[in-house]
């Protein structure tokens, strides 16, 4: 099942992730040898975003140029709310929502994104 495409409104692209997330019980990261794909947070100096997708398609979009040798892979949600958004509070990262091909978008704090999960599995 082919999605519609994500687009340059950043609010609507982020809206589309908690359900579609939800209703796919994982969300997409990209992971290469050196770990897990990050970028400079736009909006916070010396903060670093890793940007998570909520459809295969988008996330595997980004696997060119520098994460040419990235895959794209599922995280567990359960997990990803569970583990990685309270250790990425910790270590102090961002979170990029729905990125689009220019790799803009929403980013959120690890701890907010959390509260809206729960919210939307209620």
């Amino acid at each position: 099942m082919q999605s519609e495409p994500l687009t340059d409104d950043f609010e609507e692209n982020c809206a589309r992730f908690l359900p579609e997330a939800v209703e796919q019980g994982c969300v997409w990261a990209l992971q290469g040898e050196e770990g897990f794909a990050l970028c400079e947070s736009e909006k916070r100096a010396q903060t670093e975003v890793m940007p998570f997708w909520s459809q295969q398609e988008f996330a595997q979009a980004h696997c060119v140029g520098d994460w040419a040798d990235y895959l794209a892979v599922a995280i567990d949600l359960e997990e990803f709310m569970d583990d990685w958004l309270t250790g990425m509070h910790e270590d102090v990262l961002l979170v990029g929502l729905n990125w689009n091909d220019d790799l803009e978008g929403v980013e959120l704090e690890p701890i907010d994104l959390l509260e809206q999960l729960e919210q939307e599995l209620q």
